[in-house]
C-alpha cells in the first residue's frame, strides 16, 4: 500500500514535471512568435519610413522645379517690360526729331515767304 502510494505520487510528479516542459514549451513558442511579428512590424514601419522620405524628395524637387520656373517668367517680365520701355523712349526720341523737323521747315517756309514779300 505504501509503496502503490509512492508510485502514485511519483506518477503525479513527473506529470507535473511533463506539464511544466508542455507549459515552457509553449512561452517560448509564443515569445517566438511575439519577437517574429515585432521584426515584421519593425520591417514595414521602416518600408513606410522610406517611402515617405521617397515622397517627402519628391514634392522638394518638384517645389524647386516651380520656383525655378516661377523665377524665370518674372525675369522674361523685367525683359519684356524693359523692351517695352527702350521701344517707347524710341518712339518719344523719333516723335521729339519729327517735331524738330517740322518747326525747321516751318520757319524756312517763313523766311522764304518773306524773302518772297521783299521782292515785290
Amino acid at each position: 500500500k505504501e509503496r502503490e502510494r509512492e508510485r502514485e505520487k511519483e506518477r503525479e510528479r513527473k506529470k507535473e514535471r511533463e506539464r511544466g516542459r508542455e507549459r515552457k514549451k509553449e512561452r517560448e513558442r509564443e515569445r517566438k512568435e511575439r519577437r517574429k511579428e515585432g521584426r515584421e512590424k519593425k520591417k514595414e514601419r521602416k518600408k513606410e519610413k522610406r517611402e515617405r522620405k521617397k515622397e517627402r524628395k519628391k514634392e522638394r524637387e518638384r517645389e524647386r522645379e516651380k520656383e525655378r520656373e516661377r523665377k524665370k517668367e518674372r525675369e522674361r517680365g523685367r525683359e519684356r517690360k524693359k523692351e517695352r520701355e527702350r521701344e517707347r523712349k524710341e518712339r518719344r526720341k523719333e516723335g521729339r526729331e519729327k517735331k524738330k523737323e517740322r518747326k525747321k521747315e516751318k520757319r524756312e517756309r517763313k523766311k522764304e515767304r518773306k524773302k518772297e514779300r521783299e521782292r515785290e
